[in-house]
Formats: structure tokens, sequence, C-alpha cells
């Protein structure tokens, strides 16, 4: 799986939409995340595993910033094999009136390929079974493989 592009606000500390644009930072191929603590390193890899799985990789439930009440996160990728595939997912969640919980509002995945948008699954758990399917990874198994947690390097 090679990133594209991910959108995301309301996400942790970032209330106002941001866009990372990984193309900048894949064009020599292996690419890190890289920062002091707080600056938003795990907030990235948390976006990517919400727009995937429908769940940070942290397992966290509190993750919609406190001065909003519903995220948003859409999240571009491309998969290489013997046809190139490119990915749209994005996810909505709101934050539950009574019990403060995040609850999914939106969910689909559209493939992208060739410009021409074709929605391939809505629904929250569908969503995450056609992520599954796609990359061939779990939520577990894709925080193995991709992310590194704090403490693991030398794990690594």
């Amino acid at each position: 799986m090679k990133p594209i592009r991910l959108k995301i606000k309301g996400l942790n500390s970032f209330i106002e939409s941001q866009c990372i644009d990984f193309g900048k930072l894949t064009q020599r191929g292996l690419f890190g995340i890289f920062g002091p603590t707080g600056s938003g390193k795990s907030t990235i890899l948390d976006g990517m595993t919400l727009a995937l799985y429908g769940e940070t990789s942290r397992k966290s439930s509190n993750y919609i910033n406190i001065n909003c009440n519903t995220l948003s996160v859409s999240f571009e990728f491309q998969i290489s094999g013997r046809n190139i595939k490119k990915y749209r997912v994005e996810r909505e969640f709101k934050r539950d009136n009574k019990t403060g919980s995040p609850r999914s509002k939106l969910a689909k995945i559209v493939d992208v390929t060739d410009d021409v948008e074709k929605i391939l699954e809505e629904g929250a758990r569908n969503v995450t079974e056609k992520c599954e399917d796609i990359i061939g990874l779990r939520l577990e198994d894709f925080t193995r493989t991709v992310v590194l947690p704090r403490g693991n390097l030398m794990n690594f």
C-alpha cells in the first residue's frame, strides 16, 4: 500500500482541516514520520487507521477534538500489483450526546482508479472488511507492519 493523501478534521489536536500529501514524501520510496512529542505523528497514523478500520491504532475512544462534535477523515492510497489501483476511503464520526463516545456517521470506500469514481462499499463494517480485503491486513497486522509504536524501536 502506498499512501497518497490524508485529510483530517476534528481529530485529536487538529480542529481545522489538514491535508497531508504523501506524493512528495514518497517520491524517493521509503519515508518516515519524525518529530518531537506532541507534534502530531501519532495523529497522522490515527487518521490512516480510522479511515481504513474505523479505529485508532492506540485503541483509544477519545479521539474527537474536545472543541468539535464531529470528525472527518479521507485517505487515498494505491495498491500496486499486476494493475495499479487507487482507492479513497472516507469516514465521519460524531460524538454521542449521552456518552460522549464517537459513533460512525458515514463510511464509504471508492475506487478512484483512472479518475473514475466507483463506490465499492458503504457502512462502517462493510468498509472495514473491504479495506482488509484490499490491503490484506487487519488493524493489528497493519499496526505491527506499518506503525512502529513508541518504545518498540529496539524490537524493530
